[in-house]
């Protein structure tokens, strides 16, 4: 067994054009003030990373890894969430993710379908120059808008939008695969890759692509009532990124997982800081050590109350006390006795 590494912050909620926030070495030192010792990084985010110069430049990627180096901080992992949306997009949803795209292509899905493929296989290419082996990202989606089946759905809908999404998946799972990089997609409702049995439906329709797995975040689970812990028993060989983020569900005689449209706050089911809300961590870390899990983890702050900083100082602490520094040897070795062969005939009543 292997110990956990952390406890690394994801970036993306912490961006903005305000310091510490918006510069990259300013950031990186902010992180680890709170006591974070890797972050993980939005490759579409012009403040803090330059996606092309990752790509062409490798005087660049050693000023980037030096600068975060230096204050203590390593890199984790690249994310290309709002690119990989991008890639699979309902027309009902066009406008609203439009502003995942740069102003030219907004109002052109095919150019924004061919912006975001190119971002995502320049994501994994820079993980890989980067030295990195995971790149998380979101599968897209174009089987949402028929998540409950009223009207009934037409026969053969599912099956082709999944065929669809993995065909546009595949040339970059197999780009991946070059690369040495797992692509981890982030289960999460939105998404067509949204529990267990969406994934397995998208690694039938690529074979069982060695180079798709899983970014498991449990707080999405609880807002689905879906057994968290079971789910790394049932994916622990395809979990390769974790996210430490926490969710309550406590549902009314007025509204359940759906939330009646309400804001965040007033939802049944929401997002909490680590600690805060019903996730039980310490089942969770055991169960990933148990299972030898290789990567971070990684805080991402989403409350519906806290506020962010004060939820990324909280969590670094949070996953220090949980991650466990796993044994090297048996509780009982020393119990142990040196056996042979007719010992252990001897002991079974064979001789």
């Amino acid at each position: 067994m292997q110990t956990i590494k952390g406890p690394g912050l994801f970036l993306a909620q912490f961006a903005s054009d305000i310091a510490p926030f918006n510069d990259w070495n300013a950031i990186t030192a902010w992180a680890a003030s709170l006591g974070y010792v890797g972050v993980q990084v939005p490759s579409g985010d012009a403040r803090l990373f330059d996606l092309d110069l990752a790509v062409s430049s490798r005087d660049w990627r050693d000023e980037f890894l030096g600068i975060a180096a230096a204050n203590g901080i390593a890199v984790t992992e690249l994310s290309s969430h709002l690119q990989g949306q991008l890639i699979a997009v309902h027309p009902a949803y066009d406008a609203a993710f439009d502003a995942f795209a740069p102003p030219a292509l907004r109002g052109d899905p095919a150019g924004r379908q061919a912006w975001a493929v190119d971002q995502v296989a320049k994501t994994i290419r820079a993980s890989r120059l980067l030295g990195l082996d995971a790149m998380a990202t979101f599968s897209g989606a174009l089987a949402w808008p028929y998540l409950y089946p009223w009207p009934q759905r037409a026969p053969g809908l599912i099956e082709t939008a999944f065929t669809t999404l993995a065909a546009r998946w595949r040339p970059l799972l197999d780009l991946a695969e070059e690369n040495g990089v797992d692509i981890c997609y982030e289960i999460h409702p939105g998404e067509d890759l949204h529990d267990g049995v969406t994934f397995e439906m998208f690694l039938d329709c690529t074979g069982g692509h060695g180079r798709a797995n899983m970014l498991y975040d449990p707080s999405h689970y609880v807002l689905q009532q879906l057994d968290y812990l079971a789910n790394i028993d049932i994916y622990h060989d395809r979990i390769r990124m974790f996210h430490v983020k926490d969710a309550e569900f406590r549902p009314t005689g007025r509204q359940g997982v759906y939330g009646g449209y309400q804001p965040w706050p007033d939802r049944a089911g929401r997002f909490r800081s680590p600690g805060d809300g019903q996730v039980d961590f310490a089942q969770v870390f055991a169960k990933l050590a148990q299972y030898d899990f290789p990567g971070w983890a990684v805080v991402e702050w989403e409350c519906a109350l806290k506020h962010p900083e004060d939820g990324a100082r909280e969590g670094a602490d949070f996953v220090r006390r949980h991650i466990i520094r796993t044994t090297p040897h048996a509780f009982d070795d020393f119990a142990a006795q040196a056996t042979d062969r007719a010992a252990i005939d001897h002991a079974l009543g064979l001789v």
